[in-house]
Formats: C-alpha cells, sequence, structure tokens
C-alpha cells in the first residue's frame, strides 16, 4: 500500500436514496482518500457517469424513479467497463441472477460490512487497473 494519497485518483461513485446510508458509504470508503461522488437516484447516477470519471460505483437497489438493478442496465448500453457494485437487503436468487446478467461486479448484502465493501472495491479497482490498491 502505498498510502491515502494513491488512492485519491480513483473516483467512487455512491449511490442511494437514503441519505444516512450515502454518508455511511462515505464514511467507509474517503478516508481512504477516494474521491467520492454521490447521487439520491439510478437517473442521477446515470447523469453523473455521463460528467465524470468514475473508477467503481455502489448502487443501491432500492431506490425512486430507477433501481440499482436498472441504473446498471441503462448503464451497460454505453459503458460496459465500470465496476457496478450492488448493495441490497433483498438477495433473493433472482436478484442475483438479474445482477450478474447485467454484470454487476458484485452484490453486497445489507447490512453493509466495512470490510467486506472495502474489500470488494480494492478488489474491483484493482481488476480494472490490473494493481492492487491495499
Amino acid at each position: 500500500m502505498v498510502g491515502a494519497r494513491f488512492e485519491q485518483r480513483y473516483s467512487i461513485l455512491l449511490a442511494d436514496d437514503d441519505l444516512t446510508a450515502r454518508d455511511a458509504l462515505r464514511e467507509i470508503v474517503a478516508p481512504l482518500g477516494y474521491r467520492t461522488l454521490v447521487a439520491s437516484d439510478g437517473m442521477e447516477a446515470l447523469e453523473i457517469v455521463q460528467q465524470e470519471i468514475i473508477h467503481a460505483a455502489l448502487f443501491d437497489m432500492h431506490m425512486p424513479n430507477m433501481t440499482g438493478l436498472e441504473a446498471l442496465q441503462a448503464l451497460r448500453q454505453f459503458n460496459t467497463e465500470l465496476p457496478v457494485i450492488l448493495i441490497t437487503a433483498d438477495s433473493s436468487e433472482l436478484l442475483m441472477r438479474q445482477a450478474f446478467q447485467a454484470h454487476a461486479y458484485s452484490v453486497i448484502p445489507k447490512p453493509v460490512s466495512p470490510n467486506i465493501v472495502l474489500h470488494t472495491l480494492s478488489r474491483a479497482l484493482g481488476r480494472l487497473r490490473g494493481d492492487r490498491i491495499h
């Protein structure tokens, strides 16, 4: 690990309609130096991805206007490489199948474990860039 400044080059998008959940995710990833951007729904997340350089995204499954899965499916029409991690309290077999058909990088159950979020994010970024973050 090179240090927190090393990760600053990575931008992470956090999409969740629950402000408390967004803040909790930000508190998990921001201390490592990741640049964090936030969205309150899937539509806003798609707008951000089209305007900013994003290296990984965490989408809550249940959001108004557009679910995390719907946002992922729409995203795949113009960006096939971005690692998207879905977060859900409903990890049914159907949802898991749909998530992986839409090429989700991973699905994390709620309540989230900070260690699982960081480990999954590290793997996603490492795979994307061909290196290990920590």
